[in-house]
């Protein structure tokens, strides 16, 4: 489906006149709505102002107003005034929640077992007596009922939605006939029936990895069975999957998800493909990291017979396999993303889906979501398609075969190479030009061997091959968002699903000043449109440079963390009014949500989509994000202390990364691990920690630690079981 033509380039308004524009319309779809009271809809608003303003200045109104808190469009298109723009006055007050019958928060367990439930709404959280907890544990999204108001609220859990964890280590304790799981974490207080068909090859005493399969509400002990024994071969190996696990991902998938699995064959029915645009005759191509097995993405190139160029960007079409409420759909939902560690990857899906039946593989017909870009001879989009599509992918390059194209100008499909990469760049100046960020931080990576034991650390720079991709992909992303944004405001009224990044903070921009003039870059930002210009300035001056990596990466820790969500705010890092996530299905829940809702836009189903349960599915996808990178954080530090165990007494140029009472933190410039010098080893004195300017003085000398100084460290020990790097400062 494509997009309708905007207005003549040629009549094209200036900023007054389109700001005027945007004014008149808003008044007049304000009007409008005032006159129809209680009774305003998407629906009735259309057909009062089509003598007035185009239906395209009816959606800019409504957009703007919506925007500026003015309205809000509910469910089924009802448009409600908020004539006063306090948005505290249209939230239901904390007493109200009083008389609610059932509230729902995330448990935290205390060590006697009751738990505290915090609740949106309600300035104490909810307290849960031990007998009242019913099986909740650590994080837990529970579903309670407040049952007194008193000095402190207090309630019982009625059940669990949501299960932070499911998988532990501990010990199995095997009798005659069933066995039971003793964990190590304070997390599950209970033991776990395991039967002994589920023990997986475990004997008595032997430590190993459950998970639990089944546990009713009220239930004395949770059934489990047993994922993995743990020996003591591959230590590093342990420690990964305890990470996570601790971070509440599953090492393995449910026997009822392969058992789902089973009934999917790489064979494509004819009904299918007649129901798709048939793309299998047109060059395309992936590019993709060497040891990449998931390709969710390839890129098409073709000329058409008017002389303008098709550029198609293909995604792999997991939601024909993946479907709504399948066991597939509801550990994908809860997993919520795939997990790269070092050494390893946690997938979202299965390896049969992730690897083999929906990865574009080379010479391989493959079931395609796909949006093809029709663009003149100066690279402008003249028109745009959006549809389910069967794609043959003639060629799998890796970035280094891309590159190599790129630089000597030959090798396969050279020319096509060379023009897609023109055309990436002058996306990338438009979109540079609108005030988007270009973080370039380069990538950490481990050289490892067949243990999982590093070797050394490398700096994967990205070039013209990565960009290439990045930039197509970020322009199907945003094209998709803004067909899903109009759809929102027209006759289907259908909720979407963005990728929003906030405005930086104020006081966290200030912070990064005083940083970057420690290195002797004066900036100063003075509002956020001049904050991306300021940042793509400096991030040009450091590059390459020794303190390159420490400026970029507290740059990135400035700004907003971004999310996804149905309440559209714009993407201020990329410096777009509307962003989504639709490239990455196999490996991102919220691009399996996009597809599907593109799905319903397309009219392949009536299916409506609840906007509360939707945005329900956003913020798990944005917290188990979140739990995925502490993850990776966790992996890399584990792998930095294996790296430095030989190097103790090792001295390393390092640069200060943070302050704290207790010390200071350093990243080693040579190898970009990171350790800690407490104050005791900073010199014969004491240090006072002053908050305002973030650094630690001496007590007599006067000398100064601040975020950004140049040090010289000695390595002191890197201890595998406590996690930590400890580093003094070298004589």
């Amino acid at each position: 489906m494509s997009n309708k033509k905007k207005r003549d380039k040629k009549e094209k308004p200036n900023k007054a006149e389109k700001h005027s524009e945007t004014n008149e319309s808003k008044q007049h779809v304000l009007t409008a709505i005032r006159a129809l009271g209680k009774d305003a809809t998407l629906r009735s608003i259309f057909p009062m102002l089509e003598d007035k303003l185009s239906q395209e200045d009816i959606i800019l109104g409504l957009t703007e107003l919506e925007k500026r808190g003015k309205i809000r469009i509910e469910q089924k298109g009802i448009v409600k005034l908020l004539e006063n723009n306090d948005p505290k006055k249209h939230e239901r007050p904390s007493a109200d929640i009083r008389n609610v019958k059932f509230q729902y928060g995330r448990a935290d367990i205390t060590q006697n077992g009751a738990a505290f439930v915090t609740v949106k709404g309600l300035t104490k959280d909810v307290y849960i007596p031990k007998s009242h907890v019913h099986n909740a544990m650590q994080g837990d999204e529970v579903k309670i009922r407040i049952t007194s108001h008193t000095r402190r609220p207090e309630g019982e859990i009625i059940s669990i939605i949501k299960r932070a964890q499911d998988s532990f280590p501990g010990r199995i304790d095997v009798l005659d006939k069933f066995a039971f799981f003793i964990a190590d974490e304070r997390k599950l207080n209970t033991d776990v029936f395991v039967p002994l068909t589920a023990l997986n090859g475990a004997k008595h005493n032997d430590r190993v990895i459950a998970r639990i399969i089944d546990w009713k509400t009220g239930g004395k002990n949770p059934i489990g069975e047993v994922v993995e024994v743990m020996t003591a071969e591959h230590s590093s190996d342990m420690d990964m999957k305890m990470i996570l696990i601790g971070n509440g991902f599953s090492i393995d998938f449910p026997q009822d998800v392969y058992a789902e699995l089973d009934q999917y064959t790489d064979n494509i029915p004819q009904e299918e493909i007649a129901n798709r645009v048939d793309m299998r005759d047109v060059l395309t191509f992936t590019i993709d990291p060497e040891d990449a097995k998931d390709f969710d993405d390839a890129i098409s190139i073709r000329k058409l017979e008017n002389g303008n160029l098709e550029i198609g960007v293909h995604i792999a079409d997991v939601s024909h396999y993946v479907r709504e409420g399948s066991q597939l759909d509801m550990e994908a939902e809860k997993r919520a993303t795939s997990v790269y560690l070092p050494d390893r990857v946690c997938p979202m899906l299965p390896e049969k889906l992730s690897n083999l039946l929906c990865s574009l593989r080379p010479n391989e017909d493959k079931l395609t979501f796909s949006t093809l870009f029709e663009l003149d001879e100066k690279f402008n989009i003249k028109h745009y398609t959006i549809a389910k599509t069967i794609i043959h992918s003639n060629r799998r390059f890796t970035y280094e075969d891309a590159q190599k194209v790129l630089e000597t100008g030959q090798g396969d499909y050279v020319e096509e190479l060379q023009l897609l990469n023109k055309i990436s760049k002058d996306i990338r100046a438009k979109r540079m030009k609108k005030g988007a960020i270009a973080f370039e931080k380069a990538e950490v990576k481990f050289k490892l061997d067949e243990t999982g034991k590093p070797l050394g650390v490398v700096l994967k720079i990205r070039k013209d091959a990565h960009l290439l991709v990045e930039d197509f992909m970020l322009l199907a992303n945003e094209t998709v968002a803004k067909y899903g944004a109009k759809l929102r405001l027209g006759k289907k009224n259908l909720p979407f699903v963005y990728r929003v990044h906030d405005k930086p903070d104020p006081v966290k921009l200030d912070l990064f000043s005083n940083v970057a003039a420690r290195f002797g870059y004066n900036i100063k930002f003075e509002n956020p449109r001049q904050a991306a210009e300021v940042f793509n300035t400096l991030l040009k001056k450091v590059e390459g440079r020794p303190e390159q990596n420490v400026l970029e990466t507290m740059a990135i820790r400035s700004m907003a963390k971004a999310e996804y969500t149905t309440d559209n705010i714009g993407h201020y890092g990329l410096a777009m009014e509307y962003y989504t996530h639709f490239t990455s299905p196999i490996r991102r829940y919220p691009d399996v949500l996009v597809h599907r809702l593109l799905s319903e836009i397309l009219g392949d189903t009536d299916k409506r989509i609840d906007k509360e349960e939707l945005e329900a599915r956003c913020k798990n996808s944005s917290i188990m994000e979140r739990k995925a990178m502490d993850a990776e954080r966790e992996a890399v530090k584990y792998k930095q202390i294996e790296f430095l165990q030989d190097k103790i007494g090792g001295e390393f140029d390092g640069v200060i990364t943070g302050v704290i009472p207790r010390g200071i933190f350093v990243e080693m410039v040579d190898n970009k691990c990171e350790g800690m010098v407490s104050v005791e080893y900073l010199g014969p004195e004491d240090f006072v920690y002053e908050e305002k300017m973030v650094r630690l003085v001496g007590s007599r000398s006067k000398k100064q630690f601040n975020l950004g100084d140049k040090v010289r460290v000695k390595i002191l020990s890197a201890d595998i079981i406590l996690r930590r790097i400890d580093l003094g400062i070298a004589d």
